[in-house]
Parts: C-alpha cells; sequence; structure tokens
C-alpha cells in the first residue's frame, strides 16, 4: 500500500477524468465525413434517383453517378434492323465523351419479340460484335403500365413512347428530358447530332 502516495492518486484520477473528453472527437469526425454524401445526394436529379442492375453481372448502378452529363437513354435489341444503329452510338460516344455524353442503353423485348435471348447473349453481341464501351443495363420493359421508372418519366415528359427498338432521348445536365427521336433516326443524324452538340456546350 506504501506505492499509493497521494500524489499517484490523484494522477490516476487525473486520467479518467481525460479519457471520456476524447469520445466526442471521434463522433465530431464521423460528421464531418458524412457530409460530403448528403452533398452528393442533393445534387443528383430526381430522373436519376433509381438504380438498374448493369448487363454483364446484375450488379445494381444508380444512375446518379451520371449527374451532370448529358445523357442519350435509348432501348435496343439484338434482332432488330435498327441493331446495326450500335456501330453509329460507339461513334457518337467515343466522340463526344470528352465533352460530357454518356450513352444508357436497355435492351428491350417489348417491340417484335426482337431481343429474346438473356444477359449474357445480349453481352456478347453488345461488346464483342459491336465493341459497345457504354454502359448497357439489364433487359427492361419501356412501354406501357410495365415500363421501368425511367422511360415511364421520360415517355411523361416528352409525350413520346417508344414505339419500336431505338427510340432515343435526350437528357440535359441537370437532368431534364428535352427531346426524343424515333427509331428511324439515326444516332448521327444531323438534328440529334445538333440538338446533342447545343446541350453539351451548355453549362
Amino acid at each position: 500500500m506504501r506505492f499509493f502516495t497521494p500524489a499517484l492518486l490523484a494522477a490516476a484520477v487525473a486520467m479518467l477524468v481525460i479519457l471520456p473528453a476524447a469520445a466526442p472527437r471521434t463522433s465530431h469526425a464521423a460528421d464531418a465525413t458524412a457530409k460530403p454524401t448528403a452533398t452528393s445526394a442533393a445534387a443528383c436529379p430526381a430522373l436519376l434517383n433509381q438504380s438498374y442492375p448493369r448487363l454483364q453481372d446484375e450488379v445494381p448502378q444508380s444512375l446518379c453517378q451520371y449527374a451532370g452529363r448529358v445523357l442519350l437513354v435509348v432501348n435496343t435489341a439484338s434482332y432488330c434492323g435498327f441493331t446495326p444503329q450500335y456501330e453509329g452510338l460507339e461513334r457518337l460516344y467515343a466522340k463526344y465523351r470528352a465533352r460530357g455524353l454518356e450513352i444508357l442503353a436497355f435492351p428491350s423485348n417489348d417491340f417484335g419479340q426482337q431481343e429474346p435471348g438473356g444477359a449474357k447473349e445480349i453481352a456478347d453481341l453488345c461488346f464483342n460484335t459491336y465493341g459497345v464501351k457504354f454502359p448497357i443495363f439489364s433487359k427492361a420493359v419501356v412501354t406501357g403500365a410495365q415500363a421501368n421508372p425511367l422511360f415511364a418519366q421520360l415517355t411523361q415528359a416528352t409525350n413520346s413512347p417508344p414505339k419500336w427498338n431505338f427510340h432515343k432521348y435526350l437528357v440535359d445536365r441537370q437532368g431534364r428530358p428535352v427531346s426524343a427521336f424515333a427509331s428511324n433516326v439515326t444516332p448521327e443524324d444531323p438534328a440529334l447530332v445538333g440538338e446533342l452538340e447545343k446541350l453539351l456546350a451548355r453549362p
């Protein structure tokens, strides 16, 4: 007992008082870390605040990652007379991606049963046959009451539902649908490219 002098006891009490004070610092650091997440969520336009599985592996992808970019959203099919438009879409993507273009493709079997295959077959055609590098999502319904929310909103905003494969929607950097183009309008059509360049030039 001779080792527990009053000085040692006083030091031990001081340590017990100091230790709890460190807890708020950890809590404060966690709050600071959470702030960017809240800011990012606020910056995501309502149209993009949704997720869809990626074609290759079914991993959900948030469309918020494309906020601030000009989007060309297309419903596609593997066995359609317009299927070679994949080549034009890829050329468009290669030319304008650095300026802010993102192309989002949604394979669909809604028209003429022209997308009957599974994910592996669709991916083989897109990536191996046409060398597509833009994002492609899992097969989806794009028209009618069962349309996925993205296409339902695009249809409502433009009053232009897809009538066939390779219907196209342009969305500005703020996530606002701007215009729609029918299937027979190719990705490199002057009307589409002209509208696209206007959107890319805007902040």
